[in-house]
């Protein structure tokens, strides 16, 4: 082993920033540590989880974005967890359809929002709370410390409040309780599960046959070498819906970027390929630890700082802007797939930005869409709901490499539903979401097209 390799790694653990860029990395190392806190606290987890199943609950829905669903969503497939829902999406049919999939007031409703301020987590928080009957003991909340989240979590007596580790960001808080608390809940041995992490965490540490730092380095020489598109293997849990938020909104910015593409042929000068080591379900705890220290590794190479994201706000504020105006946001059709698609570049990708319902029929006429894009243009072609992306890949998009050709795919949201306490429903939220990110990308000059889906 290379004396640089083994000053790297023990650097990473000492805590020292200037692995990446001499700024706050250090405050937001929390990661390295969080699964051995918490396989502490999984005695006192899976004891909450036995409360709550013993009452015969229907269902258990988590409200939350990015960080905060994207763990428990890969967790829920990779186990299969059927009576478990994620909802992640402001559009008003999926509401509707989830709604009628449960009964509401037999319901556990997660509010997840590290920041607790997380506009849609809150408006779903809000909006369930009154359908519920506004029932405390089928409530429960996790955010971080002091926020405004845990504020109205305790005046309205929720049943539980799982604080969250400060020191750790949204994208690499999967082994924290965002994402072991809807862990618990859905009947996963805790202490098994955080054992896996464990024994990766300790390979991790080791100088020789560090899986961690293998991947990392691994994604720091191909983008160094021009091969920037990381095409990630299927995996049954859909892994690379967790590692493309990882990898985007690490890595993307200052014009800089890995572009994490799931399911994608590795075939091309501009890409590499990493694998998923799920062997089976558990192993899953050991995989999250593995990419985050890669992740991490990769930063050093790319020379940023992987644990912020400067351009997220961006469309938050101007989906703001619109939603002021208290006008109908305009999402109207705007050039052509045959006009972006002729201002395509080598080494440049397709994302598709589908801000419609998420379902099965909508699932396979985006990847329907997907393989029409890939074989018209012969590039990498990612793809993502709207607004899930926002919190996910939505760094990258703006802050990342000028390489990006963006198709938004847009529907009718069909009638509004109201948001208690705000101005605006749901409907209007998610066209603002739409406009807003639209114009966002417009303002950084990125190439643009929306379509109807009835287009595709």
């Amino acid at each position: 082993m290379t004396s640089e390799r083994r000053e790297l790694i023990g650097r990473i653990w000492e805590r020292d920033p200037t692995v990446w860029t001499s700024a706050d990395e250090a405050k937001w190392l929390g990661w390295l540590d969080e699964p051995t806190r918490m396989r502490e606290r999984a005695g006192e987890l899976g004891d909450f989880a036995d409360e709550v199943a013993e009452e015969g609950l229907e269902a258990i829905v988590l409200l939350g974005m990015g960080g905060s669903s994207l763990a428990p969503e890969v967790i829920r497939r990779t186990f299969g967890v059927e009576s478990f829902h994620v909802l992640d999406t402001t559009h008003p049919q999926a509401i509707r359809d989830l709604e009628s999939s449960i009964d509401v007031r037999n319901t556990l409703f997660i509010s997840a929002s590290k920041s607790g301020g997380t506009l849609e987590t809150r408006s779903h928080t809000h909006y369930f709370w009154e359908q519920s009957g506004k029932q405390a003991d089928k409530f429960v909340a996790i955010t971080d410390p002091g926020s405004d989240l845990e504020r109205e979590a305790r005046e309205r007596g929720f049943r539980q409040v799982f604080s969250g580790e400060p020191t750790i960001g949204g994208r690499y808080s999967a082994l924290s309780p965002f994402g072991l608390v809807p862990a618990a809940l859905m009947g996963i041995d805790l202490e098994r599960f955080l054992d896996n992490a464990l024994r990766m965490i300790e390979l991790c540490r080791k100088e020789d046959g560090n899986p961690g730092w293998v991947l990392g380095q691994q994604f720091g020489h191909g983008w160094q070498e021009g091969r920037d598109k990381v095409c990630i293997g299927d995996t049954d849990g859909g892994f690379g819906l967790w590692a493309e938020q990882l990898i985007a909104e690490s890595t993307g910015k200052h014009g800089k970027g890995l572009v994490p593409a799931p399911g994608e042929s590795p075939d091309g000068a501009d890409r590499q390929f990493a694998e998923p080591a799920v062997a089976d379900p558990y192993s899953l705890a050991g995989e999250f630890f593995r990419w985050e220290f890669a992740v991490a590794i990769a930063g050093h190479y790319l020379e940023i700082n992987p644990f912020d994201q400067p351009d997220v706000q961006a469309a938050k504020d101007k989906t703001n802007e619109v939603l002021e105006t208290g006008k109908e946001p305009q999402v109207e059709p705007e050039g052509s797939i045959d006009e972006l698609l002729a201002q395509a570049r080598e080494g440049d990708y397709v994302c598709v930005q589908a801000f419609i319902v998420p379902d099965g029929e909508n699932d396979r006429r985006i990847a329907d869409l997907v393989r029409k894009l890939r074989r018209r243009s012969g590039l990498v072609v990612t793809h993502g709901y709207g607004p899930r992306y926002l919190h996910s890949t939505g760094q990258l998009h703006k802050g990342g490499p000028n390489t990006g050709l963006f198709l938004q795919v847009v529907d009718d949201p069909g009638d509004e539903i109201p948001i208690p306490g705000k101005p605006f429903g749901l409907r209007r939220l998610i066209r603002a979401q739409a406009a807003a990110d639209y114009a966002v990308l417009k303002e950084r000059g990125r190439r643009v097209a929306r379509i109807h889906l009835e287009e595709v």
